[in-house]
C-alpha cells in the first residue's frame, strides 16, 4: 500500500524539496545524537481528510522516503498550504520545514481548515470551536494511517501555535504533546482590544496578505514548490532576507491595499465597529481559563520582539496548564522577526525524540524555563517563572524640571509635582512648529552604577490625569548604551477609561484589564493606572542607563521591524488632551531583579 501512495506522487516528487533551518533553532544548548536521520522527503499532496459528510479538509503529507510507519507532525491553521514548504518569505509560512522533519524520522502533516485552499465546507471566523473539533478529527485520521505509528504531535509558530492548546483540551487519544511558539490564549485582550483599543493596523494587514480571493484559490504543484525552495532555503537567503527586512514596512502597507475575501472584510467590520466587549467579540474567547484541561507534555517558546501581539498566552499557559510541572518548558529566545518561521525545529525535534523515540539526548535533564539574556547574548536556566531567586525592583519616577527635560528613575520614593505631555490623535492637523511647544512624550533614566540582571514580569504603575473623559498610554522600556545608542526592551499600554483590574484573569505575568465596563475620566481628577508591558530579561551594565518612554501614541514610540522588532500601529489616542502624571508613590515602573546569579548555559 504504501509503495502504492509512492507512485502515485511520481510527478509530485520529480524535484526534491530543500529544507530551512533559519532563525534561533535551539535554547543555550546541544542535543545528543538524532534518534533518526538522513531519511529524506517524499509528498502526497491534498489528501482529504474528511471532517464531516460532504465536508474534507486538504493536507499535504510529507513523509520519509524509506516505507515505513512514523510519528506525525501536524500542523492546522487557517492558511493556505500551498507556499508552506517552499521557504517563502509571507507571515503565514509558520508550520516549518518539511524536510528537516521527514529527514528526523517524522510525518509532517500540514492542513487547510474548511473553505481554505482545496478543503471543502464554509470558512468560519477565525479559531472557531469547528475549527478545533476538526483538528481534533484530523490528529485521529493521521494516527491511523498506514505511515504514522500512531502518535501524533503538534507544532507551529502564532495561528499554527495557537490552535494547539485548544485542541490540547479536547485530549484527543493520538496527541502526546505540542510545541506551540509565538501563541495567545486570550484573543480578546491579546489580540483584538490589546490595551484596550482594535488593532485595525494589524488586522489588515494581516487579511490583506492572507485572506484574499487569491489566497483562498492559490494551487501552486509540489514540483514548483520544490524548485522554489532550492533558491529561498538557500544559502543565498542571507543576502536577499536583510534586504527585503529593511523594506517589511512598505511591504506591510503594500497589503492594507489588498481586498480580503468578503467574508474577511466582515469579520474587520466587526472587530472595530461592533466588538467593543467579550459579549460582543466576534472572535472566539481562546482556551484562557480552561487550560486546566490540558494534560499532554509541551513546549512552549515566546518571541518578546512581538510587541503588542502574541505576548502573555505562553506566560499564561506555562503557569495554568494542568499538565504535570515537571512535563512542561518554557522558552524565552531573542526578539527577532523572521519570515518564513522556520525557527526553534531542532529543538522541537530534540524534544519530540525525547518524547516519542525514548531517545537519551539530553532533554530530560532541560531545566523548565531557559531564557535569553538581552545585552548578555547568553541564556540562562531557572525552575520557575517568574525566577524564584529574583526579587522586585520599584523605581520611582522622579521630575527633572520642565516636560521636556530627561527626568529620572529611583528606588527612593519622592513625592510631588507633575509632568505633562500632549495626546494628539495620529493623522490629526496641528501647526508647523507645533511639537515645539507641546512635546508628545515624557521621558525617565536610571544610570546604571553596577551590573544587574532584570528577569520577569514588568509592571507600570502611573498616578495619572487628563483634561478629556478617555486618552490612551503606551509606556516603552529601553536601554541607553554607553555611545547613546538606543535599543527597545519592552512595550505595553491601557486606555485609562478601561483601568479595572480583572483579578479572575490576570497571572504572575500580565495584569488583566476588564475592557467591558468603561469609566470615563473626570477632568483633572487623578487616577491610578496599573498595566503589564512584555517582559524581556536583560543584563544591564555600568555605564548604560534604563530609559523609561511614557507617550500615547504608538506609532512615537514605536520599534521599525527592520530592526528585529514587530509592531503594529494603533489609532490611539481618539482625543487631544493634555495628559499628566503625578509623582509619588503610586508613579513607579516595577521588574524583577536577579539576586543570586546562576551560571548562564
Amino acid at each position: 500500500m504504501f509503495a502504492e501512495l509512492i507512485k502515485q506522487g511520481f510527478w509530485d516528487n520529480l524535484i526534491p524539496l530543500k529544507g530551512g533551518l533559519f532563525g534561533e533553532q535551539l535554547a543555550g544548548w546541544t542535543p545528543g545524537p538524532a534518534a533518526r536521520s538522513g531519511l529524506g522527503c517524499h509528498i502526497l499532496a491534498d489528501q482529504m481528510i474528511e471532517v464531516a459528510p460532504a465536508i474534507a479538509l486538504a493536507a499535504d503529507v510529507y513523509l520519509p522516503k524509506p516505507p515505513g510507519r512514523y510519528p506525525a507532525v501536524v500542523a492546522f491553521a487557517a492558511y493556505s498550504k500551498e507556499l508552506q514548504a517552499a521557504g517563502a518569505p509571507t507571515g503565514n509560512n509558520e508550520s516549518g520545514s518539511p524536510p528537516v522533519f521527514t529527514d528526523r524520522g517524522y510525518a509532517h502533516v500540514i492542513v487547510a481548515r474548511r473553505g481554505m485552499s482545496r478543503s471543502t465546507g464554509a470558512d468560519g471566523v477565525y479559531l472557531n470551536d469547528t475549527d478545533v473539533e476538526d483538528h481534533a478529527k484530523v490528529i485521529q485520521w493521521v494516527a491511523a494511517q498506514p505511515w504514522c505509528d500512531g502518535q501524533v504531535v503538534l507544532f507551529g509558530t502564532s495561528y499554527y501555535g495557537m490552535t494547539q492548546p485548544q485542541v490540547a483540551r479536547l485530549r484527543p487519544p493520538a496527541l502526546k504533546a505540542f510545541f506551540t511558539i509565538e501563541m495567545c490564549t486570550d484573543f480578546f485582550r491579546h489580540i483584538a482590544m490589546f490595551g484596550g483599543a482594535p488593532q485595525p493596523d494589524f488586522f489588515a494587514t494581516w487579511m490583506g496578505a492572507n485572506f484574499t480571493p487569491l489566497q483562498s484559490r492559490l494551487h501552486v504543484p509540489p514540483f514548483l514548490r520544490a524548485a522554489i525552495s532550492h533558491f529561498l532555503n538557500s544559502p543565498l537567503k542571507h543576502l536577499w532576507w536583510p534586504a527585503l527586512r529593511k523594506r517589511m514596512v512598505r511591504i506591510m502597507k503594500a497589503f492594507q491595499r489588498q481586498m480580503p475575501t468578503p467574508a474577511a472584510r466582515a469579520l474587520f467590520a466587526a472587530l472595530m465597529l461592533d466588538g467593543k466587549t467579550r459579549s460582543a467579540s466576534p472572535l472566539p474567547k481562546g482556551p484562557s481559563g480552561a487550560l486546566g484541561d490540558i494534560e499532554v507534555p509541551f513546549v512552549v517558546v515566546q518571541n518578546p520582539g512581538y510587541l503588542n501581539l502574541h505576548q502573555f498566552g505562553a506566560y499564561d499557559l506555562f503557569e495554568n496548564a494542568g499538565t504535570r510541572r515537571d512535563r512542561r518548558w518554557l522558552i524565552i529566545g531573542p526578539p527577532a522577526y523572521e519570515l518564513p518561521a522556520y525557527h526553534w525545529q531542532l529543538e522541537a525535534l530534540a524534544f519530540f525524540d525525547h518524547l516519542l523515540y525514548g531517545a537519551d539526548n539530553g532533554y530530560a535533564s532541560q531545566a523548565r524555563v531557559r531564557y535569553w539574556r538581552q545585552g548578555a547574548g547568553t541564556y540562562r536556566s531557572a525552575a520557575d517563572w517568574p525566577l524564584p531567586e529574583s526579587t522586585p525592583l520599584r523605581l520611582y519616577l522622579v521630575s527633572d524640571g520642565a516636560d521636556t527635560a530627561t527626568h529620572r528613575l529611583t528606588p527612593e520614593l519622592a513625592t510631588g509635582g507633575l509632568n505633562r505631555w500632549a495626546a494628539v490623535p495620529p493623522g490629526a492637523t496641528v501647526t508647523a512648529g507645533f511639537d515645539e511647544v507641546a512635546n508628545q512624550s515624557l521621558a525617565f533614566e536610571m544610570p546604571i552604577e553596577e551590573e544587574m540582571e532584570l528577569t520577569g514580569p514588568v509592571t507600570v504603575s502611573l498616578a495619572f490625569s487628563s483634561n478629556e473623559i478617555d486618552s490612551h498610554i503606551v509606556a516603552r522600556t529601553g536601554v541607553v548604551a554607553a555611545d547613546g545608542t538606543y535599543w527597545i526592551l519592552s512595550m505595553g499600554m491601557i486606555r485609562p477609561a478601561c483601568r479595572r483590574i480583572d483579578e479572575t484573569r490576570s497571572t504572575a505575568t500580565e495584569i488583566a484589564i476588564d475592557i467591558d465596563t468603561p469609566e470615563p475620566l473626570v477632568p483633572g481628577v487623578l487616577v491610578t493606572l496599573r498595566f503589564s508591558l512584555t517582559p524581556q530579561p536583560v543584563v544591564l551594565r555600568r555605564g548604560e542607563r534604563f530609559r523609561l518612554d511614557i507617550g500615547s501614541r504608538t506609532d512615537l514610540l514605536r520599534s521599525d521591524v527592520s530592526h528585529g522588532y514587530a509592531q503594529f500601529d494603533m489609532q490611539v489616542p481618539p482625543y487631544f488632551a493634555r495628559n499628566a502624571v503625578h509623582y509619588g508613590k503610586d508613579s513607579f515602573v516595577e521588574m524583577r531583579r536577579l539576586t543570586k546569579i546562576a551560571s548562564p548555559r
